[in-house]
């Protein structure tokens, strides 16, 4: 059969969209399995994943759970770093701390046939850890050099001028990282947190091509991790939001500019229409943000905006590197831009254009199974399930240019936001 090549393929949209959920397994230890099985895949990928006890330390030891995830390769009761190293590396694994606000946890990437091999060396890292002192100097070395570096290029220090603006600088969220923080940590600190706070109320997040028997092996063997419950949790305090920072750097050509405020958690009706707003303001290439600010006024390389969760709260922020000199046009142009998208219907075009990017861009998440987890993990720990992304997927078929101008006035009025401007 020929091919009429002159004709574009005829195109459609998706009219279902639905994701298996995984399968459940309990410890002994209470903590849940939840595993992806991968059918023809021989990568395995094992995440274990605990809450966070870091609102339990002064604000001046908010860097010991991150040292004291990242040192647990750095020497064993068993084995060297170097030795560790070599084990890892002669198998090729992969293992690394996961770490965020809410969660600590020491993930495992291999292919199967050496998985049993190297379970017994990965479980004892969460036993057996010793944090040398002389690797614990060199972390911290590292660590003042990579500070240093993060004040100097505008884009790190506005993220983090942002969130103290946006929280305050007592808020374990808003508070800067500074030398005398890095100073603080000793190995007995680092044991101590390792000892009496990780691996708390774990959950696992597993994926491969596993028999029933090779299965319940390797659920018995996840038995010896020495798992926990009881995480506790010191109430944060409120947060006390300044409208704006600035931090003038007189040679500087470029400024790093930050604008946003207080938003709506994944879990509020309202956030799939609210995610839509975002995108068509400044969440993709095609959007309101980029035409005006890079395509026609040329002020930028690039301009986003964002919808973040942090615990219980959430924000939203758009973020850019503009040329100095037009820094308040810019702003002026984000909020012109804002104002418009809450008074004036977007055109038919621009909505079928956004919908058919946002119903491919939701597919791709989804393209392999470790994107399966990780678009599990960011609804469960949200406390939601896969059904949030299909009624997403619903959202998607059927919003309107009415439903964006409605969303935009309910979460984009409020003149309580905070400014920043570095450079």
């Amino acid at each position: 059969m020929s091919v009429d090549r002159s004709k574009a393929p005829q195109f459609s949209l998706p009219t279902e969209f639905a994701l298996p959920a995984p399968q459940q397994f309990k410890l002994g230890s209470g903590s849940t399995v939840f595993y992806f099985p991968t059918p023809g895949i021989d990568a395995v990928k094992l995440e274990v994943i605990g809450n966070s006890s870091r609102t339990l330390l002064t604000n001046s030891q908010s860097l010991i759970p991150s040292f004291t995830l990242q040192m647990l390769q750095e020497g064993t009761t068993q084995f060297t770093a170097q030795q560790l190293a070599e084990f890892f590396d002669y198998h090729g694994a992969e293992v690394y701390p996961t770490l965020s606000y809410t969660q600590e946890g020491l993930s495992l990437l291999c292919i199967k046939k050496h998985l049993f091999t190297i379970l017994p060396t990965f479980i004892s890292l969460f036993s057996e850890a010793l944090f040398p002192e002389e690797n614990l100097e060199k972390r911290k070395s590292q660590r003042l050099l990579s500070l240093k570096l993060e004040q100097e290029k505008p884009s790190s220090r506005a993220n983090q001028l942002f969130k103290k603006g946006l929280f305050g600088a007592n808020h374990p969220f808003g508070q800067e990282v500074t030398e005398a923080h890095i100073s603080e940590i000793t190995p007995a600190l680092l044991q101590a947190y390792y000892q009496d706070h990780l691996w708390k109320d774990c959950t696992l997040f597993l994926s491969g091509d596993f028999k029933p028997q090779e299965l319940e092996l390797l659920l018995a063997s996840l038995n010896q991790l020495p798992l926990k419950e009881g995480a506790k949790k010191k109430g944060l305090p409120a947060p006390v939001s300044t409208p704006l920072l600035l931090e003038d750097r007189p040679d500087a050509v470029q400024s790093s500019i930050r604008l946003g405020g207080w938003s709506i958690s994944k879990q509020h009706p309202d956030f799939p229409v609210l995610a839509v707003f975002n995108t068509l303001l400044g969440g993709y290439f095609g959007s309101r943000l980029v035409k005006n600010i890079r395509e026609d006024k040329g002020h930028t390389y690039g301009i986003h905006s964002s919808l973040v969760e942090l615990d219980e709260y959430a924000y939203w922020v758009i973020a850019a590197d503009v040329k100095k000199a037009h820094q308040e046009e810019v702003f002026a142009e984000i909020e012109k831009e804002i104002e418009l998208l809450k008074t004036v219907l977007a055109d038919a075009e621009e909505i079928e254009i956004l919908r058919n990017y946002l119903i491919g861009q939701l597919f791709t998440k989804f393209s392999s199974p470790f994107d399966l987890i990780d678009q599990f993990k960011g609804v469960y720990y949200a406390g939601l399930d896969f059904s949030f992304y299909e009624k997403r997927f619903e959202t998607l078929k059927k919003f309107t240019a009415e439903d964006l101008l409605a969303i935009g006035n309910r979460y984009f009025s409020s003149s309580e936001r905070v400014q920043v401007r570095v450079g």
